[in-house]
């Protein structure tokens, strides 16, 4: 029986696709395009670029042999044709998958939020054709990865790493910017989880840091992209379910009152006052987690060297001087002065909207580019190394 030559491709292709998931451990089995449909022609050259791609691949912290290293070496000795396209088709989706997606697919007992579609992939079949085409495999593969600075500084200091401890800090937060978006607003704040600092950056350059305390290790602090607008100086707060189960709140006790809920159910409140857990100011946050940046009444703790203390909100030391700074970047702060000088609660728009980024990265840049590492606080680097290594991992849920 005759069989067409693309019904054919597809066999072989769906074939390369298997024996390329058999060398790949099962933590990094994830999605790519479909190179069961689209299988791009290669030549005897482009193979041999792919090659080096593959091998390149050491210095951004993976492994070449996770893609197919060794078939496509054989392939090409086999010659130009169906096998040869099919798997080096499927080898180069993979490896630009985990270029631009990062190589961990399941992040989620990570507490990482931070989504990209997987629509950003459509296009990779047809750029991976014309880079094979025009003989441009690299800057196909280098256009993929983050741009970034701070992954360029990880990179730099991973060429020099020895095995050990540190280079896998590296790799494992090299990984963690493949998985950021690939664009990243020029003004935003930075709430970098295990530095206990949040960061005020403008056009790229950092303005100014705040201390900060984060989640405790069993309520973290997720990874989240998260836009603030506004603020509320003498805030309400408004106790979360969770914590009211978990801290035994009760109406009457510490200040705390009931209120009635939508649903009909009786929930927990602390008016404003200087026993209120989010103190004198709260910047809004947009997001289905319930965090949000806010003062509070235990200054002390500020003093702790680890600071993973909250229920997952984050609290900023003197939190009146960031909002003052974001006030003054053309808004009006004598409005916020004036409500500071006040009892009543008062709700404030910032002059811009800034998107809050919460990351979690033990490797990262300071602002005069230098790369500092930090306590890992969530014991979130092994699981990520395990998976990077095709080990396999449990990840419980927080």
């Amino acid at each position: 029986m005759r069989i067409r030559r693309q019904t054919r491709l597809s066999l072989f292709a769906a074939a390369a696709v298997m024996l390329l998931a058999l060398d790949m451990p099962a933590s990094a089995q994830v999605p790519v395009a479909d190179s069961t449909r689209t299988v791009v022609h290669w030549n005897a050259a482009a193979a041999k670029d792919l090659i080096a791609a593959v091998e390149d691949s050491r210095r951004e912290g993976l492994h070449p042999a996770d893609y197919g290293l060794a078939g496509l070496k054989r392939a090409i000795e086999n010659g130009e044709g169906g096998a040869l396209d099919a798997l080096a088709t499927a080898s180069a989706l993979q490896l630009a998958h985990d270029y631009y997606f990062g190589r961990m697919s399941d992040r989620s007992g990570l507490r990482w939020m931070i989504e990209r579609s997987p629509y950003e992939a459509v296009q990779f079949a047809a750029r991976l054709q014309s880079a094979v085409d025009d003989g441009k495999l690299r800057d196909f593969f280098d256009a993929l990865l983050p741009s970034d600075p701070r992954y360029a500084a990880l990179r730099d200091a991973l060429a020099e790493a020895q095995p050990g401890p540190v280079r896998d800090r590296l790799r494992v937060n090299m990984e963690r910017w493949r998985w950021m978006p690939r664009s990243i607003a020029a003004n935003y704040l930075y709430v970098n989880v295990p530095s206990y600092k949040l960061r005020v950056v403008r056009d790229g350059m950092q303005l100014s840091s705040y201390d900060v305390i984060v989640g405790a290790r069993d309520t973290p602090t997720p990874q989240i992209v998260s836009p603030t607008g506004s603020l509320v100086v003498n805030p309400a707060w408004y106790v979360p379910a969770s914590i009211v189960r978990k801290s035994g709140l009760r109406p009457g006790r510490g200040g705390f009152v009931g209120r009635r809920l939508g649903d009909g159910t009786t929930g927990v409140m602390q008016p404003p006052g200087p026993r209120n857990a989010l103190g004198r100011i709260k910047f809004n946050l947009d997001n289905d987690q319930a965090i949000y940046l806010h003062d509070t009444n235990a200054k002390s703790a500020f003093s702790r060297e680890e600071r993973a203390l909250s229920h997952g909100c984050v609290r900023v030391k003197d939190i009146d001087q960031l909002a003052t700074e974001l006030m003054e970047q053309g808004g009006d702060d004598a409005a916020l002065e004036e409500a500071l000088s006040g009892n009543q609660t008062a709700t404030l728009r910032l002059p811009q909207t800034w998107p809050v980024y919460f990351v979690y990265f033990t490797a990262d840049t300071e602002d005069t580019g230098e790369l500092v590492t930090y306590r890992d606080p969530y014991g979130y680097d092994a699981k990520v190394l395990a998976a990077l290594d095709g080990k396999a991992v449990e990840i419980a849920s927080n």
